[in-house]
């Protein structure tokens, strides 16, 4: 049996979409492809109509390596991100370390399984190295992983019990004192933190990981056919936009609606977004009913085409000239933008976090301020009254870095950490 490395992800896109989700599965299959590690996928499920008689194990497709890993998340403890049921570490988690025997074993995420999954792994498997990315800021932060002030959604600079207690009243900062000390002690097992973006790792390093242990490894893609140039009606510019993401308070859709309204009130009615997302219907009320009337005001320069598969963005993006990212929290490395630049399409982003670190403000892209609709505003319009502006910025776009970039980069750091591990101990000490 040649070396094995066992990825565990949080959700597979075949059941949930998500940018973190679609990474990995394609990191999976380019080291796949690549043929020196005989990789494994175990995604996080939490369907029991998919799990096989008697066991927590299913399967998602034809491939045998890709497993679903039922994980129910009755009664577990989000807020110290662990189970109650501690036989699912025990027993299911270690018949499957057991049964595979992974070389190498890379967390993808832990959400619903828990980051006492770290230290399973460690009783089980002790020599096996232990790699964990970090895709947004959840040990870090309580509220979500978003690093947002839950009080008026400013961005967060830092952690500590005290502001932490400033988010969540109800929590006292010895709660978080001991938080930050437990998910700490968790993460000691892992051997490597891959960080998507100079940003982020950063933020980990601040917080007290240590900065050996971290390296930044950007996610890879899939190629895909360059997309063309919008065709332009005579006369027409560069005036039609794409919003592709979550309709949530933290992707800044809110923010860009009543930018929209502010583009609309200034008479212009060339300009028009097209919005290609999902799940309004499970926000908060208050928040639906804000987007919902920002999508009345704004209704003739704004068109909703709902959810999308991942094989039909190319389609969607064929119908705008450039794409948008308003988020209004940091971001790690968002897909999107891989996404636009794979389809040549320039980005307009916030001056914030990873955006503001993957979009090259006037090279490959425009920077607007955070949060403001009115600066928004007037990024778009420049945007589409700037002769010779898009056709600039597109030439500007970087190369994406692909998957099969991305998993040699991964099988040289696994190569680097079996050899580490093969070392005797008086020499490691050494």
């Amino acid at each position: 049996m040649g070396n094995r490395v066992l990825y565990f992800v949080h959700g597979h896109p075949a059941l949930r979409a998500g940018g973190a989700e679609q990474a990995s599965l394609e990191l999976y299959e380019a080291v796949r492809d690549e043929g020196e590690f005989e990789p494994f996928l175990a995604a996080r499920t939490d369907d029991l109509t998919l799990a096989r008689p008697g066991t927590v194990l299913g399967a998602v497709n034809e491939d045998p390596n890709q497993l679903l890993f039922l994980s129910r998340s009755t009664g577990d403890d989000y807020f110290l991100h662990t189970r109650a049921d501690k036989d699912f570490y025990t027993t299911h988690l270690r018949r499957l370390l057991e049964t595979i025997r992974p070389s190498v074993v890379h967390f993808q995420h832990t959400v619903h399984t828990g980051l006492e999954s770290i230290r399973q792994v460690r009783a089980t498997l002790p020599e096996v190295p232990i790699v964990y990315t970090l895709h947004e800021y959840l040990p870090i932060c309580h509220a979500n992983g978003q690093m947002m002030r839950t009080r008026n959604f400013e961005p967060c600079t830092h952690a500590s019990p005290r502001r932490c207690h400033e988010c969540f009243p109800s929590v006292e900062p010895a709660q978080f004192f001991l938080r930050e000390r437990f998910i700490k002690a968790q993460l000691e097992g892992v051997d490597r933190f891959v960080c998507p973006s100079r940003f982020l790792l950063e933020r980990y390093a601040a917080w007290g990981l240590p900065r050996e242990k971290l390296i930044e490894i950007d996610y890879g893609r899939h190629p895909v056919p360059e997309l063309a140039p919008r065709q332009l009606r005579s006369g027409e510019r560069r005036s039609r936009f794409g919003f592709f993401g979550q309709l949530n308070p933290y992707k800044g859709i809110r923010e860009l609606l009543a930018a929209m309204r502010v583009v609309g009130e200034s008479g212009r009615d060339d300009i028009h977004l097209y919005v290609n997302g999902a799940n309004l219907d499970i926000q908060r009320q208050e928040f639906r009913e804000e987007v919902e009337g920002l999508l009345a005001d704004a209704a003739d320069n704004v068109t909703v085409l709902g959810t999308y598969e991942q094989h039909e963005l190319a389609e969607r993006m064929a119908l705008v000239d450039w794409a948008l990212v308003p988020s209004i929290w940091w971001e790690n490395s968002p897909l999107v933008i891989q996404e636009a630049f794979l389809h040549r399409r320039p980005v307009i982003c916030n001056d914030i976090g990873g955006m503001a670190e993957k979009v090259d403000d006037g090279v490959s892209g425009l920077h607007a301020k955070v949060r403001s609709p009115q600066d928004l505003a007037r990024v778009l319009v420049d945007a589409v009254d700037t002769e010779g502006l898009w056709e600039r910025l597109r030439e500007g776009i970087p190369q994406v870095p692909t998957a099969a970039e991305a998993a040699k980069v991964h099988a040289e750091m696994y190569r680097e950490l079996l050899a580490e591990a093969a070392r005797p101990a008086t020499a490691q000490a050494a």
